[in-house]
This record gives structure tokens, C-alpha cells and sequence, in this order.
């Protein structure tokens, strides 16, 4: 068992439940989260509020899974993202369980 955890801007959230069920993998969790990606100095300095840097809406899913259901899923992601014309890609990581009740 491993835990899977998927993060995703809030416009892309449909697809990525939707990539779940394809995928398999039926039990899950989710939560809103705030996404934020450093800007330049120059970027910061055009804003209306400069001192103030704003998240994006995102979601953070995860699930305790096996490898065979990350496998699928990691596929169904690198073709959604592989098509994607922002630059707001699915992003993924799994990270092993050493101990779980």
C-alpha cells in the first residue's frame, strides 16, 4: 500500500475525479487548498496590490492505494497534461507506507 497524493487547480477538478474512476481507485479524500507559485519581482511590481501575492484555487486529493491503480492513474495523468494548453499540469507524488492500522 502506498499513499497517492494529487494536486490540481480548481479548474481541472472534474477530470481528475473523473481520472480516479477510471483509474479505479474509488476511495479517496479531497480538500481546497491555495496554490502558490513564486512570481518575479517585475511580475509583483505590475499588480494593483504588489505587497500582497495571491493562491490559486486547487485541490489536493489523496487515497492509500496499491502500486497497480497508481500505475493506471499516472498513465491517465501524463496524457492529460501532455494535452494541456496552461501551464497548470496535474501534479502527483506516492510516497511508501512503512506502517498503517
Amino acid at each position: 500500500m502506498k499513499l497517492l497524493i494529487v494536486t490540481v487547480v480548481d479548474q481541472f477538478k472534474s477530470e481528475v475525479l473523473a481520472l480516479f474512476k477510471k483509474a479505479g481507485i474509488e476511495s479517496f479524500s479531497g480538500s481546497e487548498i491555495d496554490g502558490y507559485k513564486s512570481l518575479p519581482p517585475l511580475m509583483m511590481t505590475q499588480s494593483w496590490f504588489p505587497g500582497e501575492k495571491g493562491g490559486n484555487e486547487s485541490r489536493m486529493f489523496f487515497s492509500f492505494t496499491d502500486a497497480d491503480h497508481i500505475d493506471t492513474l499516472f498513465g491517465l495523468m501524463e496524457e492529460f497534461n501532455a494535452h494541456l494548453e496552461t501551464n497548470n499540469p496535474i501534479k502527483a507524488v506516492v510516497v511508501p507506507i512503512e506502517r498503517s492500522l
